[in-house]
């Protein structure tokens, strides 16, 4: 295990981005929720009494959720990019020689490299989202009380304990949904010498192409659209697209847990793995 860790401390240190990208995107959410809160919280609070109970709910949890959205978003843009880089940059520094002469196994690189955007990015994510999330709260509390409102009608309404838990519950859906998409573009990191993005998405784009000029039908478009949506139709009896997930009723982990579609995903990814650590022991420097 001390291998993999230092690994993984390693990526860490070379790749700042995992980082400072959900920081700065905190940041952000954080200024325009500023500008939000003073400007439109309190008519908002005072007209809320109007709305029937869940449209009250639907309405003060809106913000939360979409300020851990943005987060969590940026955090998948970013382990994309990382796994398209993960290992091709160490071909064309030519830095592998010098990795590859340490007592580190080729599976543990790539478990390593794996195990960034599946484990510590989301962690990652999740941490600055909570933390944003309580900022966001105690920015609206005092703008609120600066006001001659009470918060009290803002913390009874937010569900403080379904929040994180229906947060923790998506991130780790669409982490294993999106599983097969990371260790894809790891695979072809491992492989291409130049342009891994244009490799990664270039057979995708020829059997929707063959498809639509041979066929005339889209079936490859739509089982493409459900691996990138799947996670919140099946992990979710709502489209959390059009409405802020305020009960626990509204999680199917069940469903989730059942779905082919994410079985075959896993084992999907579970091959990609292995031929990466296959091409990383027979590849060397570009």
């Amino acid at each position: 295990m001390r291998p993999l860790y230092w690994s993984i401390r390693r990526e860490l240190w070379e790749n700042r981005s995992i980082v400072m990208a959900p920081l700065i995107v905190a940041a952000v959410v954080l200024f325009a929720s500023l500008i939000n809160i003073t400007v439109r919280l309190p008519q908002k609070m005072r007209g809320l009494s109007a709305l029937d109970p869940a449209k009250q709910r639907a309405a003060v949890v809106t913000p939360y959720s979409m300020a851990a959205s943005a987060i969590m978003l940026t955090g998948f843009v970013v382990g994309v990019f990382y796994c398209l880089d993960a290992l091709n940059s160490e071909r064309r520094d030519r830095s592998i020689l010098f990795w590859k002469s340490l007592p580190v196994s080729d599976r543990t690189t790539v478990l390593a490299k794996a195990g960034i955007p599946l484990v510590v990015q989301p962690l990652l994510t999740l941490a600055v989202a909570f933390a944003t999330q309580w900022a966001v709260l105690m920015m609206s509390s005092v703008v609120l009380a600066g006001h001659g409102l009470s918060p009290a009608a803002l913390w009874t309404r937010l569900p403080l304990f379904q929040m994180p838990v229906v947060m923790v519950y998506g991130l780790a859906a669409h982490v294993l949904w999106f599983a097969p998409i990371y260790c894809w573009l790891l695979l072809v990191s491992a492989w291409a010498r130049r342009a891994a993005i244009l490799w990664a998405a270039l057979p995708f784009f020829t059997v929707l192409a063959i498809e639509r000029m041979a066929f005339g039908t889209s079936y490859f478009a739509s089982m493409l659209k459900y691996r990138l949506r799947g996670a919140m139709v099946e992990a979710f009896t709502v489209d959390p697209g059009k409405t802020a997930i305020t009960r626990l009723a509204e999680l199917s982990p069940s469903r989730f847990l059942l779905s082919p579609g994410l079985w075959v995903g896993l084992l999907f990814a579970a091959a990609c793995l292995a031929a990466a650590v296959r091409l990383r022991r027979n590849r060397g420097p570009i």
